[in-house]
């Protein structure tokens, strides 16, 4: 592997929709250089003071080339583009000497160049935003606390959840608002989800159908796991001699979400690709994000380990936001950690090669007390 490339201390945040809030801000007042690429040069300007960060960050006009044209070794580019888009992005970095960041899941076309953007020195950062992000965070932080409390080779079962859900500060009749694209929001719901339960992986091929209650602080929500699971037991790191009694990650929903969307859920279920579109469409069109409305984020990530002999062990991270008339709540908690990473690539304390948010249990405590430094509130209940 070649030696990791030096960060120029120029960024380009491509994106400004939902999820840009206060993380540009925070880059703008550590890195020298800061670009705004968006639709259009007056759009990314009309996006910067809306921000409040006018003469502070450069605006563009984003296309792929333009963006190639401008980018010098050492930059850093952050894409906040949509998924499918980041290969594209991640080709253009590699060719010219960027490191890359973004908050989405990785994908296979983007791992497909990880081992070039590695030997060349640069860093893929990626889930380091919300869910993918700071769940990831909570995990390593709670893992590692068990594993000091119980053992490593401590032969133990152990129960793990991770749900995640932007949903209304107040609860509408709908029980929710489409704050980013509807049909993302279905056709998550129509792709099956694989987790762990009872020690044995388990597939829902409609995740809602094995909707359950969580209850969180006296407040019930429903919840229903989302995407595999199962690799997820080994990123965090957790020990062999311990077997999962259940492991699941899914998104987190108000109390009566299920019974509110029993239409939705009949469409899906025999509806085709053209007819979910339309269902968008008419979604989008009948529950919008407006501006009087206000978000709120809820992430609860828990494990609990039983061994014998009183060497049990149990913690739970929560992080509970409502947004406010300057940014709403997944902007933040989008934009803060992917900015505090982007940070740490202009530190040159993140390796080149692949990195999701902070893979280690030392780099997600020193991340969680930034975090917290910097404003983003979240609680941690673990027993001594």
């Amino acid at each position: 592997m070649a030696d990791r490339v030096a960060a120029s201390g120029t960024v380009h945040w491509i994106g400004a929709g939902l999820s840009t809030g206060s993380g540009l801000a925070r880059l703008c007042d550590s890195a020298p250089r800061v670009r705004l690429w968006h639709r259009t040069e007056e759009r990314a300007a009309e996006a910067l003071g809306r921000l409040g960060l006018t003469g502070r960050a450069e605006p563009r006009a984003y296309t792929l080339p333009a963006l190639a044209a401008e980018l010098a070794p050492g930059d850093v580019v952050v894409s906040m583009l949509p998924a499918p888009e980041h290969t594209g992005v991640l080709a253009a970095c590699v060719a010219g000497g960027a490191h890359f960041a973004c908050s989405s899941y990785v994908s296979d076309a983007v791992l497909e160049q990880v081992p070039e953007a590695a030997k060349a020195g640069l860093v893929v950062l990626t889930e380091a935003g919300l869910d993918p992000g700071i769940d990831h965070l909570f995990a390593h932080s709670l893992v590692d606390r068990a594993r000091a409390a119980v053992g490593e080779a401590t032969a133990a079962s152990y129960a793990f959840t991770s749900y995640c859900g932007g949903i209304p500060a107040v609860p509408n009749d709908f029980r929710y608002r489409f704050s980013w694209a509807p049909a993302g929001v279905l056709n998550a719901l129509r792709s099956p989800a694989r987790y762990l339960e009872d020690g044995v992986a388990v597939t829902a091929d409609r995740p809602w159908e094995v909707t359950r209650p969580h209850v969180l602080d006296g407040e019930t929500f429903e919840v229903y796991p989302n995407r595999d699971s199962v690799p997820f037991v080994e990123q965090y790191g957790l020990p062999a001699a311990w077997q999962a009694r259940s492991f699941v990650r899914g998104t987190l929903r108000p109390a009566g979400w299920l019974r509110a969307w029993e239409t939705v859920f009949d469409e899906l279920k025999g509806g085709d690709d053209a007819r979910i579109a339309a269902l968008a469409r008419e979604l989008a069109d009948r529950y919008p994000t407006t501006d009087a409305d206000r978000d709120r984020v809820v992430l609860a990530v828990s494990l609990d380990v039983r061994a014998g002999q009183g060497r049990s062990w149990s913690g739970s991270y929560l992080l509970d936001l409502v947004g406010d008339a300057k940014e709403s709540a997944m902007a933040r908690c989008v934009s803060r950690p992917l900015a505090l990473g982007v940070r740490h690539i202009l530190d040159h304390t993140l390796p080149a090669g692949l990195n999701r948010a902070a893979e280690t249990a030392a780099r997600s405590e020193r991340w969680l007390g930034e975090l917290a430094e910097e404003g983003l509130e979240f609680s941690l209940r673990a027993d001594q």
